[in-house]
């Protein structure tokens, strides 16, 4: 029997889900390399490769073999040629523009080991997806709102959450088309630099916030009473701001976020809150020559009376808190410690932390590769964001279910 790729789902699947991959007709203990390859929608190619043995019956399953030195990665990692894909191209992040066509992954097998496999044995194609089949993809322009709204399938009343990206601008989908397959009504919002937002904002409107929670609230087929907001960095910081000053924020899951205004001035009806000082000179080298911002902004807790400071405790939402202890933008788990210290010194109990080892700035849904050196979204030098490849596909898998469980439990 030649030998063949067996996947479980056969075709395709969710980007988020599991992939069971495994390989039939070897020879008995032979020795082969596997290999995935992925093409962004710019071209720019990502690939992971691992050497394994087949066992005595010549066949392979990843979920039973553990994967030997010498490639991406070894050990027992069933999903280890999806995590441990990296771009060819250096410093390239996989993102998804068009959540509404899936990325389509290669898998190949190989005779023997080496820097140089042998003789292709078997390939296969296989396609995965960001949307669930039956769930739609709404592009929303109404008012000032420039958002997409992703509602799962089915006329029922989904819980609402929307879903606020960093300070990079412009508008994310992949993390709200894969909630929604989820069974939640998510609505991904840009807040500047798209379409015709600004691109850069001298200071941003609260107002323009809760237009959005306001629109989600009205909609038929978001369940009340109230909703939950999702946000990563800058957009964890206006989750907190949103929770803190609007009506019917009823949950929060901050990703690696600031506690305080950072970097753009927040206003409010006639209240502005001046941003955070900073100093760049705090910034700090790696051993490998990369920069580590973490320090640089100042320590919002140290300045009584600071009118930087969110005033989390007029939440009336409940809080998880989800940080990588290798943060290199931002001191995420500092801050979210302080935080939650002060909530529980005004006798509030409303929030939880999920803090992460071998885990940088940015926390993707599972399987999106590790993205650990980048550019900073506002000194635009080359960033260490922070990160260990295996530590890191843990806590997209745990802080992934971790997330919607939070949701389900509070929405």
């Amino acid at each position: 029997m030649a030998p063949s790729i067996r996947l479980s789902p056969a075709a395709r699947s969710l980007f988020d889900e599991p992939l069971a991959i495994a390989v039939q007709g070897l020879g008995p203990r032979q020795q082969v390399t596997l290999r995935t390859s992925l093409r962004d929608e710019t071209g720019e190619l990502f690939q992971a490769s691992a050497h394994y043995q087949a066992g005595d019956d010549g066949e392979l399953d990843l979920a039973r073999c553990p994967a030997l030195p010498g490639g991406s990665f070894s050990g027992l990692e069933p999903m280890g040629l999806l995590w441990a894909l990296q771009p060819q191209k250096p410093f390239w992040r996989l993102v998804k523009r068009d959540v509404q066509s899936p990325f389509v992954l290669q898998l190949e097998v190989f005779e023997r080991h080496g820097e140089r496999p042998g003789q292709l044995l078997a390939q296969a194609q296989h396609e995965r997806a960001f949307l669930r089949d039956g769930v739609r993809r709404v592009p929303v322009r109404e008012g000032r709102i420039r958002a997409t709204l992703f509602l799962p399938p089915g006329d029922d009343a989904f819980p609402g959450i929307i879903d606020i990206h960093g300070a990079g601008g412009g508008l994310f989908e992949p993390r709200a088309s894969l909630l929604a397959n989820h069974g939640f009504a998510t609505l991904a919002l840009a807040y500047y630099q798209f379409e015709d937002l600004p691109q850069k904002p001298r200071e941003l409107h609260l107002e323009y916030f809760e237009e959005a929670v306001n629109y989600m609230m009205q909609h038929p087929q978001v369940k009340g009473p109230g909703i939950g907001l999702l946000g990563f960095s800058k957009g964890g910081e206006m989750s907190l701001a949103m929770a803190a000053f609007l009506k019917n924020i009823k949950a929060v899951a901050s990703l690696n976020a600031p506690v305080a205004v950072t970097l753009i001035p927040l206003s409010y009806k006639d209240k502005i809150m001046p941003t955070l000082g900073f100093c760049e000179h705090r910034t700090k080298a790696t051993k490998s020559k990369f920069l580590d911002y973490s320090d640089v902004l100042d320590d919002p807790f140290q300045s009584p009376g600071n009118q930087s400071l969110i005033p989390v405790e007029k939440a009336e939402a409940q809080f998880l808190f989800i940080v990588g202890q290798e943060d290199g933008i931002v001191k995420s788990e500092y801050y979210a410690t302080e935080v939650c210290n002060f909530l529980q010194a005004q006798g509030k109990s409303n929030f939880q932390i999920l803090s992460y080892p071998g885990t940088g700035h940015c926390i993707d849904p599972p399987f999106f590769p590790l993205y650990r050196i980048g550019s900073h979204p506002y000194f635009q030098n080359r960033a260490f964001l922070g990160g260990d490849f295996r530590a890191y596909s843990e806590a997209q898998l745990h802080s992934w279910l971790q997330i919607q469980a939070f949701f389900k439990k509070y929405l």
